[in-house]
């Protein structure tokens, strides 16, 4: 087996290419099943309360119906199946009166066409017994409580009250982000069929065996009983980690009415039914030295989540990680609220609290009159700051350095104002950022066959990033092949345990599960004898508590244009730098960290969840109303990553899908404040927060 030119590291273009931009790929909804029924969601329209009365008369003597799901009639489900916080309330649907939240789905129905089954649910007519509901979200709400510690405890080292005393300079402010939804292009949708008491499902989601997990729980079946697929995915940004509704309620209505059943969701149920990211409302306090040194940080944050369901919105981590100072507190707390379990969304917790921690900075670099880049390269730590720990790479530096150099910074007059074009005012920020990193267990099968071909199987999901391209290269360079000899399968449960796509740790666990089984197949190919099978299952091979840090790590330049007169803020260059250790395909990260930047862009500018405090229905819950990047909106994006390689993993990765994300708004909020002298804590930076009264263009 030889291979002249090696595939990890090359930029080639993604192998499913050409069947998207033909339209060839088949999505969830696109695949055609016989006798298929199709489900339309009725959702509530309060907050909480009850169901009163729900008359499905006139809907059940529409055209074509096939009948109505509601609490009533609806299959029973086990109560206490849950996702990877736990046991999640948000999947009991249809199982009793209760309204928990805007949007709760309260009856499906079914109908022999998408038409019929829409017309029908407008027909369904559902009453309530309306209760007082809670979206007062804000830091110091009296139903907080400390958030969950499953992903590791808060830092509390040093004499924080003693370090502060002490500091010559002290920025103490508070940062706003508001709730928002992923907006991934193909919403949510779901065919599925019984058989016997085998069921099927062709879904959109991030990880078909985690999902399979979820609905072997909730029908009390062994798991081997549920196959779930989703061969392509239209974006999913976290949103479609969980296990969607469109998968609950289309296996309860297959199973009542004993055929196949698709539930597509409308834009609008995306919103109202699935999972955001978070508002998040934090206080920063930050305490350095009359030379920019650090004496103290004490970041306290607070997320809103659901009764329903346990989750961490973790936006202290970075606190803990970016900056040496002598004294570091963090304090993570959650706010119960009225509304559905939130779910992670690109950069989870990382991307709220970068805000709230680079902003701080950059006011710290504002008072002490010092350059926000000297600063940063003032209080880097030598080990991890909270815990001591060594670092296990750490190319933060060089992110800020070179992006410095591509980006001009040192030509940057630093006084706010300084720079104009006729009646608008030029600035330019930045931020750093770090998200965790690390490997998860996926089991891989790799066969080589007769004809000389290799197949390898896996449980991955490629959501839009190329995953399919990049584990193709690992696999050939593992078997010492070239990538036209490899066949890859994916996106199916019935390939066995494999972790999704989140959390920056797909492509890193699956790409490690594949060289352990090319290794063990190389191994027990020296006779002639072919076809030969590998499984390798890597759970006991992973260190879930390894001694040194293990981080990604990323620099973001921001240059605005803003026009007081409007409020309007215009990006006019976006600068990204990033270690993430060895990049398998540059072709592809350079793609994911762009998108990154742009989702981070979005953040700033654009995106805010608005709910009607009166229903606690979303108001804006289209994308004619929730506004997004568009391209009009992202003149120039730069992305480069700097040279790093991570010594934990056998082949040097790191993950990237998150780390894109994660910086962008606070270096465009700080751009913004260099270009108007005013500090935007709040996001997104809406023209209201902008204008200047008594400006005019």
């Amino acid at each position: 087996m030889n291979q002249d030119t090696p595939a990890v590291g090359a930029p080639r273009p993604r192998i499913e290419g050409r069947l998207k931009v033909t339209g060839a790929a088949t999505y969830a909804a696109d695949v055609p099943v016989p006798d298929l029924a199709h489900g339309w969601l009725v959702t509530a329209t309060v907050s909480r309360g009850r169901i009163r009365d729900l008359d499905v008369s006139a809907a059940l003597a529409m055209p074509g119906v096939l009948g109505v799901l509601d609490h009533r009639n609806a299959p029973r489900l086990n109560p206490k199946a849950g996702g990877f916080f736990g046991p999640d309330g948000s999947l009991q649907l249809l199982q009793d009166d209760e309204i928990p939240y805007a949007g709760r789905p309260v009856a499906l129905v079914v109908a022999e066409t998408p038409e019929q089954a829409s017309a029908a649910a407008a027909a369904v007519h559902v009453t309530y017994d309306v209760e007082a509901h809670d979206l007062d979200f804000r830091l110091g709400h009296p139903a907080t409580r400390p958030a969950s510690t499953a992903f590791g405890p808060e830092a509390d080292t040093g004499d924080l009250e003693a370090e502060l005393a002490a500091s010559a300079v002290v920025v103490e402010e508070r940062y706003r982000t508001p709730e928002e939804s992923h907006c991934a292009m193909e919403p949510h949708a779901a065919t599925t069929w019984w058989d016997g008491d085998d069921l099927h499902v062709l879904d959109s989601n991030q990880g078909a065996f985690s999902v399979s997990e979820v609905l072997a729980a909730l029908w009390s079946v062994d798991r081997e009983r549920v196959h779930v697929r989703s061969e392509h995915v239209g974006g999913g940004f976290g949103g479609k980690g969980p296990c969607g509704p469109q998968v609950i309620l289309g296996s309860m209505a297959a199973r009542a009415f004993g055929r196949p059943v698709r539930v597509a969701l409308t834009r609008a149920q995306v919103f109202e039914t699935t999972s955001s990211r978070p508002p998040t409302d934090q206080l920063m306090t930050i305490g350095a030295d009359a030379d920019g040194r650090l004496r103290a940080i004490h970041h306290r944050a607070a997320y809103a989540l659901s009764p329903l369901a346990e989750y961490i919105e973790w936006c202290t981590e970075q606190a803990k990680i970016l900056y040496t100072a002598p004294a570091i507190r963090t304090q993570l707390t959650a706010v119960p609220l009225d509304v559905l379990p939130p779910a992670s969304m690109r950069g989870p917790g990382a991307t709220p609290g970068s805000f709230a921690l680079e902003s701080a900075m950059d006011e710290l670099a504002e008072r002490l009159d010092l350059d926000p880049l000297e600063l940063r390269l003032r209080n880097e730590p030598t080990v991890t700051p909270a815990t001591g720990r060594p670092f296990s790479t750490r190319r933060l530096v060089s992110c800020l350095r070179e992006g410095s150099r591509r980006f001009g910074w040192a030509a940057r007059d630093r006084r706010p104002r300084s720079r104009r074009e006729g009646p608008l005012l030029i600035g330019t920020g930045l931020a750093a950022t770090s998200f965790s990193a690390g490997v998860f267990p996926s089991t891989t099968s790799i066969t080589a066959e007769a004809d000389g071909t290799f197949t390898v199987a896996i449980g991955a999901s490629d959501i839009g990033t190329g995953a399919r391209t990049a584990l193709t290269a690992v696999a050939a360079d593992a078997l010492g092949v070239g990538t036209e000899r490899i066949r890859l399968h994916l996106g199916d449960s019935d390939l066995g345990m494999a972790w999704g796509a989140g959390g920056s740790r797909g492509t890193t666990s699956w790409s490690f599960a594949i060289g352990k089984a090319a290794a063990e197949l190389r191994a027990r190919l020296a006779g002639p004898v072919r076809p030969v099978t590998t499984t390798v299952d890597t759970t006991t091979m992973i260190d879930y508590q390894p001694a040194r840090e293990r981080q990604t790590y990323s620099a973001v330049f921001a240059e605005v244009a803003v026009d007081p007169a409007t409020g309007e803020v215009r990006v006019r260059r976006l600068l990204g730098m990033f270690a993430v250790g060895r990049v398998i395909n540059p072709l592809l990260a350079r793609s994911q960290v762009v998108g990154g930047m742009i989702m981070g862009l979005s953040m700033a500018l654009h995106e805010e969840s608005v709910r009607d405090p009166r229903t606690g229905r979303h108001a804006n819950g289209d994308f004619a109303g929730y506004h997004i990047a568009a391209h009009a909106d992202v003149p120039d994006v730069e992305a480069e990553f700097v040279p790093d390689y991570e010594p934990q993993d056998p082949l040097g990765l790191n993950g990237l899908g998150e780390i894109g994300t994660a910086g962008t708004a606070a270096a465009i909020a700080n751009a913004v404040w260099h270009a108007t002298g005013r500090r935007q804590r709040t996001l997104p930076i809406r023209l209201d927060r902008v204008l200047e009264p008594g400006v005019t263009g």
